[in-house]
């Protein structure tokens, strides 16, 4: 296969240009204007961050790439999906209030601020990931499934399961209804946490399979294993966070589902995919907190392939040096530390993200093959 096109500027910008400007400049010569726009709706994925957290990504990034959309005749909004687990994003109404109080709103965004899995994250379509092994229909919001042209714009960081949270990542866990992420991240059945359920009723509503039975004496809902397909879709139905599962898919196999996600997703539209690695957090942006960098802020990156972009981003990161006072620091510094020659697993020897990248290749998502082209 021909090698990939990735574009790379650094973040150091001259007098009158500011970074946003800068990252107009990358994603225009990396040829964003081949896309075809003209009155299209434009899908931006990205993160806007967990209450607490404040390594995300800065609105003005996104402003800058809505700008460029709206330059090229399109019609762009900004999305992401709810979260599987409970916190300041698992339903539209909190996600939205999360992603205003983090500074993305219409006004300053130039755009509109769309969920893309819908009010309680059940809105999704099911989509043929072409030569999956693991998902053969992947459960995407629908929202942004009906954009005309997809683009993500992603923030490029450690992640305590997957090593780094990368453009992988970004689209395939991030385009998941609530029922596609438990796809990716669990195998089997729910239960129900007697205790927090309220008897509602509402997750029955959404149980397609007699799956759900209803103890009239306890009044609490039970799972009825033998009908029970483990969809997840009473799980997004739930407000009260009284269902859960509990069998958790080992890394390398959620690193394989999350790139089928993401082979769902971009499959025949088109696409252009953006990553800024800064703020180099060790954990995802979904914790609503984050420690200090682990690495230095790289710079950022375009490419038309996701799969070339990743890994430009990660072979950046290899090379970079560690920074002081950080959870990969500190390791480092351990009397009985095992040199494992690669940041991310130094960070957090748990984690494990090669196997995505691989099975990405194998998949025919991209190419880890690259050319990386260096604007000034």
């Amino acid at each position: 296969m021909e090698k990939s096109k990735v574009y790379f500027t650094d973040f150091r910008t001259k007098l009158g240009e500011g970074l946003p400007t800068k990252l107009k400049r990358l994603i225009k010569d990396a040829g964003i204007n081949q896309i075809d726009m003209d009155n299209k709706l434009v899908a931006i994925k990205m993160h806007f961050g967990e209450l607490g957290n404040l390594s995300y990504l800065r609105p003005n990034y996104a402003r800058a790439v809505a700008d460029i959309v709206k330059e090229l005749g399109g019609k762009p909004f900004l999305t992401d999906c709810n979260t599987l687990y409970p916190g300041s994003r698992k339903n539209a109404l909190e996600h939205l209030e999360c992603a205003w109080e983090n500074g993305f709103t219409p006004l300053s965004v130039g755009c509109p601020v769309i969920i893309g899995d819908g009010l309680k994250g059940t809105d999704d379509i099911a989509v043929p990931v072409i030569g999956g092994e693991y998902i053969k229909e992947a459960k995407i919001g629908h929202a942004i499934m009906d954009a005309d042209v997809f683009i993500s714009l992603t923030h490029f960081k450690g992640h305590e399961m997957t090593g780094f949270g990368g453009t992988i990542k970004n689209i395939g866990m991030g385009c998941g209804s609530r029922a596609g992420k438990k796809d990716q991240h669990i195998n089997g059945k729910p239960h129900i946490i007697e205790e927090q359920c309220r008897g509602c009723l509402r997750c029955q509503r959404e149980c397609a399979n007699n799956g759900l039975f209803f103890d009239i004496e306890k009044k609490k809902m039970t799972i009825n294993k033998e009908n029970c397909v483990g969809c997840g879709r009473c799980l997004g139905a739930c407000n009260f966070n009284a269902i859960e599962f509990a069998s958790y898919a080992a890394n390398g196999e959620l690193n394989c589902r999350m790139a089928e996600y993401t082979k769902a997703v971009v499959d025949g539209r088109s696409c252009f995919h953006i990553s800024l690695v800064i703020d180099v957090s060790p954990n995802c942006d979904c914790h609503s907190e984050n420690d200090a960098p682990i690495l230095p802020n790289l710079g950022m990156f375009a490419s038309f392939d996701p799969l070339a972009l990743d890994q430009a981003c990660v072979d950046a990161c290899l090379s970079a040096k560690p920074l002081p006072n950080s959870q990969l620091a500190d390791n480092i510094s351990k009397h009985d530390f095992k040199d494992h020659h690669d940041h991310f697993t130094n960070s957090t020897p748990e984690s494990e993200w090669r196997t995505c990248l691989e099975h990405a290749d194998k998949i025919g998502l991209g190419t880890r093959e690259y050319e990386l082209i260096v604007i000034k």
